[in-house]
């Protein structure tokens, strides 16, 4: 029997054969390269997309639902409720709207805090109820069932008073000049301007309404007294619009009202404010004459010009056409048509003096509402100049 270089009788179970031993010892000698591991991409790019698709996604299925809902589904199936929740987003925006100083912003007007703990004017002393005048009155507007009015009267003799709604919120008209006159003497006393500074008209001060400066040519230059002179005597509203910018805009003339401890009257909007948001009421109005004319929020001087443009408003189809012509009258008128209104002081012939103010809603440019006016001052004064 040949004999073999390689005894393939050994178990080939606990033995390689020679050729499995040379395949192995090849493989040995080769070079084993370590594995790489791959390096992890950044994925914060990735979620970032994710998630703007998945708020894209939910907002637009948000939107359809609710124009479908609004569209489709609330006209098959309406809901029924009584009493349906209105939330007023502005008061939650601006709470304090209804008596802190206003500053514009975004369009609006939030308000800033006023330190009123001083008021700057003081409360008119009002002894008792002057009934009978107060009766009368009542009885009048009864005979004008279309008119609301809205009265105060104060005797400087008696201290009495009339109160028909002096403080429920009216539209002011052109009553508003009066606090824009006082603050603007206030602001002259403070060395801001002078009467003698001028202002220029521009297009964008003209307002249309009473007075002739909107027809003005542009460019000229005008002073401040000969503003204030036609904003009180002809009601001028250019002329006023033109002040207000001069003190600052409205929301500085409304922190100053706020300071001197009147509330509710307020500029909300450029002259003619034909739509009534600049507002009032009649006992704020008394207040104010009564200051002007009793305290030294302005002064002597100051007192002089004013009383000269009050003494001399063009318009005398109100307080004036119910007192006679001897008797004096400081005053200011307002209408834009559904409210009329005059405030004024009033001396009698006898020398008696009594603060006046009779604000009248009414159907639009209805004749009926300047009847009551005439008819309510010819009242007052043949009770108060006895």
């Amino acid at each position: 029997m040949p004999q073999y270089d390689y005894d393939y009788s050994v178990n080939t179970d606990l033995y390689t054969s020679m050729f499995e031993q040379q395949y192995f010892n090849d493989i040995n000698k080769a070079k084993v390269r370590p594995l790489k591991r791959k390096k992890k991409k950044n994925n914060n790019f990735r979620n970032f997309l994710r998630v703007c698709c998945l708020l894209g996604i939910c907002w637009i299925m948000f939107s359809a639902f609710s124009y479908s809902f609004h569209n489709f589904v609330a006209d098959v199936f309406p809901v029924k409720t009584k009493h349906p929740l209105k939330v007023d987003y502005y008061k939650l925006m601006f709470p304090t709207h209804s008596y802190l100083y206003k500053d514009l912003f975004l369009g609006k007007y939030p308000m800033k805090a006023v330190n009123t703990s001083k008021p700057i004017m003081v409360n008119i002393n009002e002894r008792y109820i002057l009934n009978g005048l107060q009766n009368r009155l009542l009885q009048l507007a009864q005979n004008y069932p279309n008119i609301t009015p809205s009265v105060y009267v104060w005797s400087y003799d008696s201290q009495g008073y009339v109160d028909i709604d002096a403080d429920k919120i009216y539209p002011a008209a052109s009553i508003i000049k009066i606090p824009v006159l006082i603050e603007m003497f206030r602001q002259i006393e403070r060395n801001k301007f002078s009467l003698e500074d001028t202002m220029v008209l521009e297009d964008y001060y003209r307002a249309s309404g009473s007075g002739k400066l909107q027809y003005s040519q542009g460019g000229i230059a005008h002073s401040m007294d000969y503003l204030a002179k036609i904003m009180i005597e002809n009601s001028d509203n250019s002329s006023t619009n033109m002040i207000i910018a001069k003190m600052g805009g409205m929301p500085y003339v409304n922190r100053e009202i706020q300071k001197w401890g009147i509330k509710n009257t307020r500029i909300n909007n450029w002259l003619p404010d034909l739509d009534g948001t600049n507002i009032t009421t009649a006992r704020e109005l008394g207040k104010m004459l009564y200051n002007l004319d009793k305290t030294d929020i302005v002064s002597v001087e100051s007192k002089k010009h004013i009383a000269d443009y009050l003494g001399h408003v063009k318009n005398n189809r109100l307080l004036q056409a119910g007192v006679p012509e001897s008797a004096t009258l400081l005053h200011k008128t307002g209408d834009i048509g559904y409210m009329l209104g005059d405030a004024g002081i009033v001396k009698t012939v006898g020398g008696k003096k009594y603060i006046v103010v009779i604000l009248a809603k009414r159907p639009y440019n209805n004749q009926k509402g300047k009847e009551f006016i005439v008819e309510a001052s010819k009242l007052i004064y043949n009770s108060l100049s006895i």
